[in-house]
């Protein structure tokens, strides 16, 4: 059996184990990662640590500890309140509040996983707070974000069109921006409707906000709360303005909000949810071990020598949504926008729909637990039991991975567009 066969039914039985046992699935492939790569990869312990996504760690706890300590000093109460009486208290206008701000960030230039680090754990405690259904509130974050992200000004734009021009293919950037944009607002327009948007929305008589003269002490503002306060604005300009990692901003603010208050910050450490950072970062250190060997090159290959060009084109946009679930989405359009080139080059697909319909695929999926952005739904999740969670965050990922390729290769190419 050859290796690359191997790394696939090794990452099945994890996916089995974890299941069956309910053992965390970040064991599993952390000792998958050794024994693959080991035994049958042939690679070197620095070739197997090398693949631990330091980055996503960072930002997992950085970004859990921030606010862990952000609930401990009040200032997550503060902005529930405040954000309830700037919609007036209907509940239901909340979500796509969240889904409208982070395509607006991304849409500006702000890479996805820190627009859902800066919008995810408020989005997360309005949930918690009005009972909103928090696999909705995530989903909204997640599309929302996915919605702005292919702007022409964007990261992810301007990284796509740009291997779409180093290949010679035809580009529409508006095209490549706008259907992204529609596909992921369907997507969240279905959500809000199946996970209880419109039985929040007749719920929402009940959450008017209260306009009386007297706050509650626990919604005033306190020196603790103004510098948290700061500290979060300095996040959001640190990351959107400077380009700096969310991750290390965070964590850095959580430093010196800890110096300044230890006793209010002295529980934070344990809130940081170190399961979830386990079951992320090992199973993304398994996918880097695939990539190493060569797994992921194997099965695109595999399926580009298929000779029917629309199966081609629709194996190729699966491969994009089951593979970016778990690892990089940019990175993987650009290995397979030139995968796609041979058949595109016959006339048969149209380029401008076959790279949206890639871009589309790879990035609806981005709301899975193991991609960044949906653990970082899942690391900040109040009030849920997180296993349960986790298995329902995972079904609904599974669900986009099974449909969204399908949906955007009816779409996108079937038509030929380009």
């Amino acid at each position: 059996m050859s290796p690359e066969l191997i790394s696939i039914f090794a990452l099945v039985a994890c996916f089995v184990l974890a299941t069956t046992m309910s053992v965390n699935m970040g064991v599993l492939s952390f000792a998958a990662a050794f024994a693959v790569g080991k035994l049958a990869g042939g690679l070197s312990d620095d070739d197997i640590f090398a693949g631990f996504p330091g980055d996503i760690f960072v930002v997992l706890v950085g970004v859990t500890y921030l606010f862990a300590i952000a609930r401990a000093n009040g200032t997550t109460d503060w902005l529930v309140h405040w954000a309830v009486r700037l919609v007036g208290g209907r509940l239901a206008v909340i979500p796509w509040v969240m889904f409208g701000i982070a395509a607006l960030l991304t849409a500006i230039g702000a890479v996805s996983p820190a627009a859902c680090a800066i919008i995810a754990p408020i989005a997360l405690n309005l949930a918690a707070r009005h009972g909103i259904n928090p696999l909705l509130m995530g989903a909204m974050v997640v599309h929302g974000a996915q919605a702005g992200g292919f702007s022409p000004i964007s990261v992810y734009g301007v990284i796509v069109n740009g291997v779409v021009a180093d290949n010679g293919l035809a580009a529409s950037p508006l095209v490549l921006f706008l259907g992204s944009f529609a596909v992921n607002l369907a997507i969240a327009a279905v959500v809000f409707v199946v996970f209880g948007g419109l039985r929040t929305a007749r719920a929402d008589t009940t959450a008017a906000p209260d306009d009386s003269a007297d706050e509650p002490e626990c919604l005033r503002l306190t020196r603790d709360r103004v510098l948290t306060l700061l500290g979060l604005a300095a996040l959001v300009v640190c990351t959107l303005v400077f380009e700096l990692d969310a991750g290390l901003v965070a964590m850095s603010v959580a430093v010196v909000l800890t110096v300044i208050s230890p006793k209010t910050a002295a529980n934070a450490p344990a809130e940081v949810t170190w399961p979830t950072v386990l079951l992320i970062c090992g199973v993304l250190t398994y996918v880097s071990v695939l990539q190493e060997m060569g797994t992921i090159d194997y099965v695109g290959h595999a399926v580009a020598g298929v000779g029917l060009p629309l199966l081609a084109a629709l194996l190729l946009c699966y491969i994009g949504g089951v593979v970016s679930a778990f690892a990089s989405s940019v990175g993987l359009m650009g290995a397979l926008i030139p995968l796609a080139v041979p058949f595109l080059a016959t006339g048969t697909i149209g380029p401008i729909g076959m790279v949206t319909a890639l871009a589309v695929s790879a990035t609806l999926v981005d709301v899975s637990p193991f991609s960044t952005n949906g653990a970082i739904v899942l690391a900040n999740a109040k009030g849920v039991d997180r296993d349960v969670f986790f298995r329902r965050l995972m079904i609904y990922g599974g669900v986009i991975v099974a449909v969204g390729p399908l949906v955007a290769w009816l779409i996108f190419v079937l038509p030929g567009l380009g």
